[in-house]
């Protein structure tokens, strides 16, 4: 017999600027309680690189939500959205990304995204999602990470 458990946290809704960072920060530590404290400070810390990024180009004070689920005993999802997310320095369409190209403008205009390289490297996987413009759901982004079988706290969530 399978041991899988589906879980789910409340999502978490805020106004979308950078002084609601700290406040996400201590928010997921609460979420996490029980777990691995290491596994607690890594999904921290990719959780505020995400909504940094979220706040940064979506528009000033649109919302960014942040939903946590474990869809087997084995992975832990992170997801973060900015609402409304075509910000003043985000131009329609645009997806965050990793560049490509070695072009000296290309690593500028990355600068402030490097976070999404810890985010690649610390977690399983990530992945994004740009609604269309017209809907104004922003962006989507999603981090994965590998949980231990047995490491899911039996208090953790809600089934």
């Amino acid at each position: 017999m399978s041991s899988l458990r589906l879980l789910y946290w409340e999502p978490r809704r805020y106004r979308g600027g950078p002084a609601d960072l700290s406040t996400a920060r201590r928010d997921l530590a609460e979420d996490m309680t029980g777990f691995d404290p290491d596994l607690v400070a890594t999904v921290q810390l990719c959780m505020y690189e995400l909504q940094a990024n979220a706040c940064k180009y979506g528009r000033e004070n649109g919302g960014v939500s942040r939903q946590l689920n474990v869809s087997t005993d084995h992975v832990l999802t992170l997801t973060v959205n900015n609402h409304h997310g075509t910000g003043p320095d985000r131009a329609p369409g645009a997806v965050p990304r990793i560049p490509t190209e070695r072009t000296e403008a290309e690593w500028d205009r990355a600068e402030g995204r490097r976070g999404l390289l810890l985010v690649e490297n610390l977690a399983t996987g990530w992945h994004h999602y740009a609604f269309p413009p017209w809907s104004g759901l922003g962006t989507l982004v999603w981090a994965s990470f590998a949980l231990d079988p047995g490491a899911v706290p039996a208090e953790a969530a809600r089934e």
